[in-house]
């Protein structure tokens, strides 16, 4: 039995993303950012303040519903993670979307920074990444497993609250392709989204927690 040809492949793959009605987020996030989707929704208020890391704002607002609650953005190279220039207790959320992995310095002291501008009784909330290849956004440092992302929690004094993961072995792909960065068709019944939502424990791409401060 002959294997379909690489331009094949390609074909099928465009034809099922390119099908009419909504789509939602690209293939590496589908599955992460429906997992977030308003965990921190019940806590949102105009009243609490945001402080998100390096273009995460969209995090905050879209995916964990903190829609209302002042965001304020701290963008690198202006603001470094390992170093944030923010009094202690601050903040009542600290958010990073795919940061952690390019931070130029100690990943146990980054988590720590995030722990210590929030207010006792706050979130923190990092998304980053496993089985990816190298992304230079300035540079890339790190990769991290569950395991690793409630270490760090643990080690800053927080208490994990959600740690998950998301991938699969059919995926890696579409990861090497343009493929990868497309918007995801919003239906269930699409191949491609299901590609997107089928989950492998020991292959994950992308790793998530949110972490709670006593």
């Amino acid at each position: 039995m002959h294997s379909l040809q690489e331009q094949t492949i390609k074909e099928l793959y465009e034809f099922a993303l390119n099908v009419p009605g909504k789509k939602t987020w690209r293939i590496t996030r589908l599955a992460m950012y429906r997992a977030l989707n308003n965990a921190l929704a019940l806590y949102d208020s105009p009243e609490l303040k945001c402080l998100a890391i390096s273009k995460s704002e969209n995090l905050a607002r879209h995916v964990l519903g903190l829609r209302t609650a002042e965001v304020v953005c701290a963008d690198y190279p202006e603001h470094n993670m390992i170093d944030l220039k923010f009094s202690d207790a601050s903040f009542d959320f600290c958010i990073s979307d795919q940061v952690l992995e390019h931070v130029e310095g100690d990943p146990f002291k980054a988590f720590s920074e995030s722990a210590r501008v929030i207010k006792s009784g706050g979130f923190v909330c990092h998304t980053t990444c496993l089985l990816i290849d190298i992304h230079s956004f300035p540079k890339d440092f790190w990769r991290f497993t569950p395991e690793a992302l409630s270490l760090l929690a643990k080690n800053s004094g927080l208490i994990p609250q959600t740690i998950g993961a998301w991938g699969n072995r059919e995926i890696m792909s579409v990861m090497q392709s343009p493929l990868r960065f497309s918007q995801i068709p919003d239906d269930p019944k699409n191949p491609i989204y299901r590609l997107a939502m089928k989950n492998e424990a020991d292959w994950p791409i992308v790793v998530w927690i949110i972490a709670q401060k006593p």
